[in-house]
């Protein structure tokens, strides 16, 4: 079972902008009036695709596949959220929060990715959305394939009876726990694990201040202690500027992938330790950080499934 892949499905934004949807209970999107539904898409088509290119100048296989114009999907720049590819052949499709984002599932990119790769199984729970309970992909999930471990911390978007159901059927072990931040003078759950929370094949970036129950925290670091993983811990104040959302993938060499305000806001001494194992990469996602509320690591799929031509 490996940790990492260096087939990464990316989604071209059409038109990408703040969904209000989203905005109840993601607290990192910034409505800024400032500039027009056309200018966010425009400024977040170029960051996208100046990520794409930077990613492929690493030899890292980016398979990009275009927004629909209609329906509208403004939030379909993070296809990790509907999706997930498994190396037995596995894809699961997963219930989403927002209504607007249930439209960005599609099957045809699902069928299209039957050309080259291998699709024994699709696992869809997505019927959750009628009970009006919620699973955002690896969002919600920071899934160690190697020690088949699943990290969730629990949230609105992030139920925990769909964690475990995942869990029995794909035979990872579930570690539950809730991740606060603080939001206007109150602790409110962080609406996804990967903002808080990254794992790697030999190291994880967590914000482990803001898990504030004590129990909950020493089981994560037991549990990253047992796995060998060493700890990075990054601050709140970090994590605001998306240093949790970050990836560790495949081209010419292992790279941990993640955005401009992620990069600049570390210490030297956390860049020192991520050096050891791999090489960063970096690229300006502002706009799509600010209105979206995601970061890099949002914006990736990993595709674990196996080609057909191996």
């Amino acid at each position: 079972m490996k940790q990492i892949t260096n087939n990464i499905m990316m989604i071209e934004p059409v038109s990408f902008n703040y969904n209000t949807e989203t905005a109840i209970n993601n607290y990192y999107q910034i409505n800024n009036t400032a500039l027009s539904k056309e200018e966010i898409q425009q400024k977040a088509l170029k960051e996208f695709k100046e990520f794409v290119s930077l990613l492929r100048s690493k030899n890292i296989n980016v398979i990009v596949f275009k927004d629909t114009e209609n329906p509208k999907t403004p939030d379909s720049i993070f296809p990790n959220n509907w999706v997930s590819f498994h190396i037995d052949g596995e894809i699961v499709l997963y219930p989403m929060y927002a209504k607007n984002r249930r439209l960005e599932r599609r099957n045809d990119i699902i069928q299209k990715l039957r050309d080259d790769f291998i699709v024994k199984k699709i696992n869809d729970f997505s019927y959750y959305e009628n009970q009006e309970l919620y699973l955002e992909g690896t969002g919600s999930m920071i899934l160690d394939r190697e020690n088949k471990i699943c990290y969730a911390a629990i949230s609105d978007r992030t139920n925990k009876n769909i964690v475990n159901d995942f869990c029995n059927q794909l035979n990872f072990k579930p570690i539950l726990f809730t991740s606060n931040q603080d939001v206007r003078g109150k602790r409110l759950a962080i609406y996804h694990t990967n903002v808080m929370m990254c794992i790697t094949t030999n190291f994880a970036i967590v914000c482990l201040d803001s898990i504030d129950c004590n129990e909950e925290k020493d089981r994560v670091i037991d549990i990253l202690n047992e796995t060998k993983k060493e700890i990075i811990s990054i601050s709140e104040e970090q994590t605001n500027k998306f240093a949790g959302n970050m990836l560790e993938v495949k081209g010419d060499k292992k790279y941990l992938v993640m955005s401009k305000s992620a990069y600049s806001c570390l210490t030297e001494n956390q860049i020192k330790k991520i050096n050891k194992y791999c090489e960063i990469l970096y690229s300006d996602l502002s706009t799509i950080e600010d209105y979206g509320g995601g970061s890099a690591r949002c914006m990736m799929a990993e595709i674990f499934l196996p080609l057909k031509n191996d």
